[in-house]
């Protein structure tokens, strides 16, 4: 496929990365012409230096015969203009544009074909927002990510203390249901789990039926939403819940998680700026807005940030989300979330004294891809920084025309590490086991460990030319 990215921000930069090893032709656009040349130290892409709104440089580019444009430079009306360029004169078929500011958001029918021409929005403040409050909901998780618009989730989680630590994987379901039983509850027949991927030590590790779950293990689990806290009880012993939360920085995802939170949970904000706080204060109902740095060791211990059960810091700037997130762990916060822009830095610091460093880049890598990846895809999450993935992909044809309609998930060959996690068959869900029939428009939930193996799962997606 041949791809145009104009930015060559973490965005940008991150998708790039990810894209060129799957035999994809990237051009990349940037006014910035030292970050084209990192880039192409780095990667095999090409790099055109110019405005990406300027009709010369997307034909410079390759607009005239490009399959896709992904427009994710800091300026939203250059990627709006950007798409509509290469509507009007380059008949893209695909334009997806990067989208930050609300007041366009909350006006859909400006991204239709006849104004602006986008296809696809991509916000990351909300997708990095809508990240935070699954976490929050979820302390003792690493990750969570949604499947089957919410009604599946994949979640992350490192074991510690609890049953299945030390035990074969066969014996969970059965534990499930034996606590369910002591508790009567009605729904008995319906829990069900599916552990989809163990790494242990950073290493992939295929999860079968006698696995032992060892402590400190990063195990991936695939369950029906309303079953996730019985699940995560088998693998963590914790009573951690969450009433108090303490955000540091009040710009778009500060702000945005905060207007979320407030209505479930106890929540203060802190944010340097005087103005922008009145406005903040304004705008939000129950929110304490602090002016004040997240940095200042003497205003968090005055509002009591060792009594927060969450503490994210969420400023602009990568020094002070760590110093401040630093700062409230050591004063007693149980879990600290970083906003860490730079890519290096998440590798050094998540699961240390920072719980969770999140990469706005990584966390919107995911919407991107769902675009790009080829097949019937409902949902794409980027996992473990971009060396993982999970999809929520639709399947088609009939036993003639498919390699996996008509066929039990043992009769199937995947490739090595690859699992089918869970199904969405219309309002069911169903927990995927070795004899589990797929049946034709079956959303699969599938979990690729190492994203060398999408190719392959993509070709096992194809729908053989006998369908119609």
């Amino acid at each position: 496929m041949k791809i145009i990215i104009l930015g060559a921000g973490q965005v940008g930069s991150n998708l790039a990365a990810s894209l060129v090893s799957e035999a994809n032709d990237i051009t990349m656009v940037d006014i910035d012409d030292a970050k084209l040349a990192a880039l192409q130290d780095r990667y095999d892409l090409r790099t055109v230096c110019g405005q990406a709104s300027h009709p010369s440089v997307l034909r410079q580019a390759g607009a005239d015969d490009a399959d896709m444009l992904v427009a994710v430079t800091l300026n939203d009306e250059t990627n709006m203009v950007a798409c509509k360029l290469a509507a009007t004169l380059f008949n893209i078929p695909t334009k997806i544009a990067r989208i930050r500011a609300q007041d366009y958001m909350r006006n859909e029918a400006l991204f239709a074909p006849e104004n602006m021409a986008v296809d696809f929005v991509i916000s990351p403040e909300k997708e990095v927002s809508d990240y935070l409050r699954r976490l929050i909901d979820y302390p003792d998780a690493l990750q969570v990510v949604d499947f089957a618009e919410g009604r599946i989730r994949l979640v992350a989680v490192k074991a510690h203390g609890g049953f299945l630590v030390g035990h074969e994987l066969r014996e969970l379901r059965d534990h499930l249901r034996f606590n369910l039983r002591a508790s009567n509850d009605d729904n008995l027949h319906a829990l069900d789990a599916r552990v989809a991927a163990i790494f242990r030590h950073g290493q992939p590790l295929a999860p079968r039926g006698g696995t032992i779950i060892q402590d400190g293990d990063e195990v991936f689990f695939i369950a029906a939403t309303e079953h996730i806290r019985a699940v995560m009880k088998e693998m963590r012993r914790t009573d951690q819940s969450v009433r108090r939360v303490m955000i540091g920085g009040g710009g778009n995802i500060g702000s945005r998680l905060a207007a979320e939170l407030e209505g479930d949970y106890q929540v203060k904000l802190i944010e340097h700026n005087k103005k922008h706080s009145q406005v903040l204060a304004e705008r939000l109902t129950s929110t304490l807005v602090l002016v004040g740095d997240a940095t200042d060791e003497d205003l968090l211990q005055q509002e009591n940030a060792e009594d927060m059960d969450v503490f994210c810091s969420l400023t602009n700037d990568d020094e002070d989300n760590i110093m401040s997130a630093l700062l409230a762990k050591r004063m007693g916060a149980k879990k600290v979330i970083a906003l860490i822009n730079r890519s290096s830095y998440v590798d050094l610091l998540q699961g240390g004294e920072i719980d969770v460093a999140l990469s706005p880049a990584q966390a919107t890598l995911g919407p991107l891809l769902t675009h790009i990846r080829h097949g019937d895809m409902a949902v794409v999450h980027s996992l473990r920084r971009g060396a993982a993935e999970a999809m929520e992909v639709v399947v088609h044809g009939d036993t003639k025309t498919s390699k996996l309609i008509g066929r039990r998930i043992e009769q199937i060959d995947l490739p090595e590490g690859v699992s089918i996690g869970a199904i969405a068959r219309g309002d069911e869900v169903i927990i995927a086991h070795h004899d589990t029939l797929i049946e034709p428009e079956d959303h699969l939930i599938l979990f690729i460990p190492n994203k060398r193996m999408i190719p392959k799962v993509e070709k096992l997606l194809q729908v053989g030319f006998g369908f119609f």
